[in-house]
């Protein structure tokens, strides 16, 4: 047999026998595992995301690919590790489009699988080419690599500027005043954070101090657009908005939504309905404000009766951090709430506080509410979903991507991955989980300004570091100088992954 024959027969095999479920792929900003009810959190109630677990799949090892933003999304959508694409780190203003035309991404595998597609919410991926054109099109980006519609925030809210991106233009832009977008003041009288910080609301604590909007200092300058400019409060209700206008004019074909929600990342300032809802701040009351998100778009399913035949998962994009800079009580005000659960470290760190994160699934009556303790990452989302759709993957995509369906959907004896490599930023340092085992290896070992944790930690010692996480989830005692074959055998492996791609 050719293999064109056999690429043809498993194309109408696939079809054949594929299910269509519609998809949602609900992704939080820097929630942590001990940040929900269903994880134990005891501080803040999320009522809407416990219903949701309670009736489908939680998973204890559930992860993100990377412990910032733009790299996890940048390999949710390709499937592949962000480290092997150029330019995944956190993504400036003016930053062009990272996943580059031509690129075969989770929405348009979800395109040739039939699918309607949309992505509403925070991007932070970059547009245009070689940057932005804030007065035009603004091309390529998500439209160009999949994606039906777009409704977005164009980089993330601590950075300029505050409008939509709809489709390929800004939202209600008045060019009579155009949007200016730059790295350096426009001039010397333009308000900053440092000349006007008596002005602000929300005080910074580290960086943000250039332009203001809304009253909150941001990273970046712009001016002008002032017809196309949102307030911070408003971000949870418009995705809400806009996802239930989509899903009801889609509602008749299969359909593809990621809602890439801003909560809770900073600047943190939920609607004023939802201010004061916590006893820990803004960092609280914008888990709170998610939730409801999380609730609104279940009631939607619900009444256009879709909910059965609609795969939901729900992840973040990276693990918890309390000041990211600004003064918004979260470290004074966290008490006996603990974002990170068993875990150590957050943001911007390898330890499993970083990118091991809630993760859960629901499709009822193809999901047997449960735990599942499978490793599933959120990578590994387009190979599963080509294959729950019967999409067969070109040999040159998705390549870190493995195909965990099983896993995802609980059904039994189904394994997950057997090793995982997590990054952060830029790649630079990593770690490599391995069943029960944990390779860190540091590069970088420089401190951030951030606060991720108020639990005290001490690292020290060489670039490799190995913990066995069945006994010592925290990763507080190095064992590699008692596993030296253990140690041997995952420094390869690493090696080996960073070599080349997995390959499936």
């Amino acid at each position: 047999m050719s293999r064109l024959t056999a690429a043809l027969l498993f194309a109408l095999c696939s079809s054949l026998f594929a299910e269509k479920p519609n998809i949602i792929v609900i992704m939080a900003d820097d929630l942590g595992y001990g940040d929900l009810g269903c994880y134990g959190a005891t501080q803040v109630q999320t009522p809407n995301i416990d219903q949701l677990a309670a009736e489908g799949l939680r998973f204890t090892s559930g992860y993100c690919s990377a412990s910032t933003c733009t790299p996890t999304r940048v390999s949710l959508l390709t499937g592949t590790y962000a480290f092997r694409i150029p330019g995944s780190g956190i993504a400036p203003p003016n930053g062009p489009a990272i996943v580059k035309p031509g690129t075969e991404t989770m929405a348009s595998l979800m395109k040739k699988a039939g699918y309607a597609t949309a992505v509403i919410g925070k991007w932070h991926l970059g547009l245009g080419d070689p940057k932005p054109d804030w007065n035009g099109e603004l091309k390529p980006g998500p439209l160009e690599i999949g994606f039906d519609h777009c409704h977005l925030l164009p980089t993330t809210n601590d950075r300029v500027p505050q409008v939509y991106v709809h489709d390929h233009r800004v939202l209600n832009l008045d060019p009579k005043d155009p949007l200016w977008v730059g790295d350096k003041a426009p001039d010397e009288n333009h308000p900053t954070g440092i000349t006007h910080r008596d002005t602000l609301r929300m005080n910074w604590t580290h960086g943000h101090n250039q332009t203001i909007h809304n009253g909150i200092g941001r990273i970046g300058f712009y001016t002008g657009g002032h017809a196309a400019r949102f307030r911070d409060e408003d971000l949870g209700d418009e995705w809400v908005k806009r996802s239930n206008t989509w899903i009801e004019a889609h509602q008749k074909e299969p359909f593809f939504l990621f809602f890439a929600s801003h909560d809770i990342h900073v600047p943190r300032m939920p609607h004023e309905r939802f201010q004061g809802k916590t006893k820990l701040g803004f960092r609280g009351d914008s888990i709170v404000e998610f939730d409801w998100c999380v609730g609104e778009l279940m009631k939607t399913l619900d009444r256009l009766k879709l909910a059965e035949n609609t795969l939901i998962v729900l992840c973040s994009d990276n693990g918890p951090v309390l000041d990211d800079g600004y003064a918004d009580a979260a470290v004074e005000k966290l008490g006996s709430h603990d974002p990170v659960g068993p875990f150590s470290g957050g943001k911007y760190s390898v330890l499993e506080g970083g990118t091991r994160t809630p993760f859960i699934t629901r499709w009822p009556g193809r999901i047997k509410p449960g735990v599942s303790d499978e490793v599933v990452c959120t990578v590994d989302l387009a190979a599963s979903c080509a294959a729950l759709t019967g999409v067969a993957l070109p040999e040159t995509a998705c390549l870190d991507s493995f195909n965990v369906l099983p896993a995802l959907l609980g059904e039994s004896g189904a394994k997950g991955r057997d090793h995982l490599l997590q990054q952060d930023n830029n790649g630079v340092n990593l770690g490599l989980r391995m069943g029960e085992w944990k390779l860190m290896r540091l590069k970088n070992k420089g401190a951030s300004k951030a606060v991720v944790s108020k639990k005290k930690r001490k690292d020290a010692g060489g670039p490799h570091r190995l913990y066995h996480l069945l006994e010592d989830a925290a990763e507080t005692k190095d064992v590699s100088a008692a596993n030296p074959e253990k140690l041997k055998e995952m420094i390869a492996k690493m090696d080996e992954i960073l070599a080349a791609p997995s390959r499936r």
